[in-house]
């Protein structure tokens, strides 16, 4: 196991006290800060410049955010891991951490024995969520975003546009396809995704999941 001194860490959030109070806990317990920032884009120049073990990033950050952030990097093919500290329990924000591979994923509510935890685990290749997480929300996100793998790239297209709010016939104009394309596309989604084939339940469904589907 790699010693904490030479576990290099960033850190970013765009709170000067949460930043603060993160540094001095990592500090006073061994390891090794090599950049701080309090927003997305300085993160991202710290991760690109000191190549670091670890970041530990917000989410909501002005610039970049966190998700943002790890999405450059990873496109750079850096080999830091990431985890993400935050507020948000929401499945939104669990969908859009697992579909970017995130490491690991912690809520600013948990103690620092857990952020070690963590630290540890995906040291290891492991992912590592908050135990504050409900377990069936964990796999219910797991489970769609398997789903969502097993659509073609034309109803990937569709399904995009459906989260955009549009509607069959401006999809229709918008791919030079026929409605009824579209609704044969939108009927297979539907049945791929598990969905009730209701009203309106795949159009709520795209706009719940849109900022997952963007990243298609």
């Amino acid at each position: 196991m790699i010693e904490k001194k030479d576990i290099s860490i960033v850190i970013a959030d765009d709170h000067p006290m949460i930043l603060k109070g993160l540094n001095e806990e990592l500090t006073t317990n061994n390891y090794n800060v090599v950049g701080q920032a309090i927003n997305g884009m300085e993160a991202l120049e710290l991760i690109m410049a000191n190549s670091p073990n670890i970041a530990l990033l917000d989410i909501d950050m002005p610039l970049l955010t966190g998700f943002e952030v790890i999405k450059k990097a990873k496109e750079k093919q850096v080999d830091t891991k990431f985890i993400v500290l935050s507020f948000h329990k929401e499945n939104d924000y669990i969908s859009q951490a697992k579909a970017l591979q995130i490491n690991g994923y912690l809520l600013k509510e948990d103690s620092f024995s857990e952020i070690e935890k963590c630290i540890e685990c995906v040291l290891n290749n492991e992912i590592y969520f908050s135990r504050a997480f409900n377990a069936d929300s964990l796999q219910s996100v797991s489970e769609d975003l398997k789903r969502i793998k097993h659509l073609t790239s034309s109803e990937k297209t569709i399904l995009k546009l459906v989260s955009e709010q549009m509607s069959s016939q401006d999809i229709a104009e918008t791919l030079f396809i026929s409605i009824r394309t579209v609704e044969k596309h939108r009927s297979n989604i539907i049945t791929k995704l598990e969905l009730e084939n209701t009203t309106n339940a795949l159009t709520n469904w795209a706009y719940f999941h849109r900022n997952v589907i963007k990243e298609l």
